[in-house]
């Protein structure tokens, strides 16, 4: 009974995503890192999910979802970005889906989706509380993320790193937004093309969330332009200069979780990462800004 009202929970609170039929029994979320399956659309589509145990007891917790870039995986992810541990500080779940062939948004399979059946079923096997589920990613997963906020209402907030909008966002609902991105990123880069730039997007969503003028901040290399806007939505964006295609922060002192293979910059290469800049702790800076959403 608790997992088939967690379920039309969902369905309603859900645009074009559609459920397409309950998880394989017997799911659980147990506290630790876990690996997990779903049966979507006629494919196996696999998730990490990470459940601090100091949130035993919790009755609506927070969830996170982390949106690997190409070439990466949920499992690199979670290795990579220091969420389990901001998960053990803050108290919330954390869910680490996989695209499928290691990227997001292709012909072969509906992320859209799957990303619901994702957190329907995290949803019904732990105490989530569906109004504070949240998205961030980094390039292509960045790029999943804004699909998410237009494509559905199951998010509160997103925060895309190193990504773009594809496609066209016709009618989306007011959402938080926070935008990460290096100004020297040639992969996606910072002033547009392919897709609009991080300024077009950020007057984007505060058209979406009927913002005031921004203000503006600049602190070392980080500028930060921030509106404050009705219904307690804030878009902000902030952009770093100098730094390129990368999770900034990636890698610093307690950004990994203990022995993690964290990405040497020949990995980065090869996953089209640059070094991470160590201006900002992106992971934190995203995790406050979750908190206020």
């Amino acid at each position: 009974m608790r997992r088939l009202v967690a379920v039309l929970a969902l369905l309603l609170l859900t645009g074009c995503a559609t459920w397409s039929g309950p998880p394989p029994a017997p799911f659980t979320v147990p506290y630790g890192s876990s690996a997990h399956t779903l049966r979507v659309d006629g494919l196996d589509r696999t998730f990490r999910t990470y459940r601090p145990r100091s949130t035993a007891g919790a009755r609506a917790l927070p969830l996170v979802l982390v949106l690997h870039g190409s070439l990466g995986s949920g499992r690199q992810a979670e290795q990579a970005y220091g969420w389990n541990a901001t998960a053990d500080r803050d108290g919330f779940l954390v869910a680490y889906p996989d695209g499928v062939d290691r990227t997001w948004n292709g012909p072969a399979a509906d992320d859209i989706a799957f990303v619901a059946d994702l957190v329907a079923a995290v949803g019904a096997a732990a105490p989530v509380n569906l109004a504070r589920v949240y998205a961030t990613g980094i390039s292509s997963g960045a790029t999943l993320a804004y699909r998410l906020a237009c494509e559905t209402t199951l998010l509160a907030a997103i925060a895309p790193v190193a990504g773009t909008l594809a496609g066209p966002c016709p009618d989306p609902q007011p959402i938080s937004v926070l935008h990460i991105h290096g100004t020297a990123d040639k992969i996606i880069p910072y002033g547009g093309g392919p897709g609009p730039s991080a300024l077009e997007l950020a007057g984007f969503w505060r058209r979406v969330d009927d913002c005031p003028r921004p203000r503006f901040s600049t602190s070392g290399l980080v500028t930060t332009t921030t509106a404050i806007c009705p219904g307690g939505h804030l878009v902000v964006l902030k952009a770093i200069s100098g730094a390129g295609h990368q999770w900034p922060g990636a890698g610093a002192p307690g950004a990994a979780q203990p022995g993690a293979a964290v990405p040497g910059p020949v990995v980065a290469r090869l996953r089209g990462l640059d070094p991470p800049a160590g201006v900002l702790d992106a992971t934190a800076a995203i995790a406050s800004f979750f908190r206020l959403s």
